[in-house]
């Protein structure tokens, strides 16, 4: 029996030598990545604006009648990069905005408090500051789609419609466990810290529609900044954020609302919880899709086609 236990003792003890070993060459590799990806980050992609004395970077592109403004989701690393695949299908006929809030892309990780109504008042400020007016057409992603409905109530002279890209609602937080969540981003975070992440980034994981460059770039934003303090303080905002979008009326405004199979989600009747919202407004209209949560990357020749036949009968 003692045998058998020095075996088994031996044995783990080898195990965890390996591991040791697999970390330590993992984190040295990032490491010297990272180093040599610094080039690729000295040229932000979009403009960057000073809000509550830290950099946002703001993007755009193309002209026309209408602006629409992209939200990311909880956690997208490169948002600029991670909408081109549907917003290169739009930038002849509209203007393009991203914003990269704090915590994502370009912009400064500030390790302050995340409430939605400081998110919404960071964003508002910083597309005052790189002269682009209102009224918007948001189209958030995710957890985003919680900022564009509190602006909708809040702004209503600057919202003329929203385009949901699998976006999130109150009622998809109703059973949602935040304390795993979080958990699961700490971990995360460590992975992020140990290298570990940048498997994650792979050239197969990321948009398809990305050139070779594009997806190096998306990886060493991620490599450096991916699920950090900024990212996990806002997801432990949202249930502030859904009590105070409860309190007042739902913005009745044109809607378009892209809907995915809900499995990638983790959230139960995904696609109920959409078509109920949406019953409840005088223009709203739901579109159900075959694929993954980030419904922009998989079916954007599809979105994109519906979202000017949307945007052109708005009044």
């Amino acid at each position: 029996m003692k045998k058998a236990f020095k075996i088994i003792g031996k044995v783990l003890l080898i195990i965890i030598i390996i591991l040791i070993i697999f970390l330590v060459i993992v984190f040295t590799y990032n490491k010297i990545m990272m180093n040599k990806e610094k080039a690729l980050l000295d040229e932000p992609l979009g403009e960057m604006i000073e809000v509550d004395g830290h950099s946002m970077c703001i993007y755009s592109e193309g002209e026309g009648e209408h602006t629409l403004v992209f939200l990311s989701g909880s956690g997208t690393a490169s948002p600029i990069l991670d909408f081109r695949s549907l917003y290169s299908l739009l930038d002849d006929d509209y203007r393009i905005v991203v914003v990269e809030k704090f915590g994502y892309g370009f912009s400064d990780v500030v390790n302050t408090e995340r409430s939605f109504d400081t998110i919404l008042r960071q964003d508002r400020e910083a597309l005052s500051k790189a002269g682009i007016d209102a009224p918007f057409i948001l189209c958030p992603h995710s957890m985003s789609g919680l900022e564009a409905i509190l602006w909708a109530q809040e702004y209503p002279d600057e919202v003329e419609a929203i385009v949901g890209l699998d976006m999130s609602l109150p009622r998809s937080y109703d059973n949602f466990n935040f304390s795993k969540t979080e958990r699961f981003e700490k971990i995360a975070a460590i992975g992020r810290e140990l290298g570990i992440v940048r498997f994650y980034y792979s050239d197969n994981s990321l948009p398809q529609t990305l050139s070779v460059e594009e997806k190096a770039l998306y990886r060493a934003i991620a490599c450096k900044i991916a699920v950090n303090d900024d990212v996990i303080n806002e997801g432990l905002a949202i249930p502030d954020a859904v009590k105070k979008i409860d309190g007042a009326p739902k913005p009745d405004i044109p809607m378009l609302m892209f809907v995915s199979d809900g499995k990638e989600t983790g959230i139960e009747k995904w696609s109920d919880i959409q078509k109920e919202y949406a019953s409840e407004l005088s223009n709203a209209t739901v579109i159900e899709l075959d694929c993954g949560h980030y419904v922009h990357n998989y079916k954007q020749e599809q979105i994109s086609e519906k979202m000017k036949e949307f945007i052109g009968n708005i009044k």
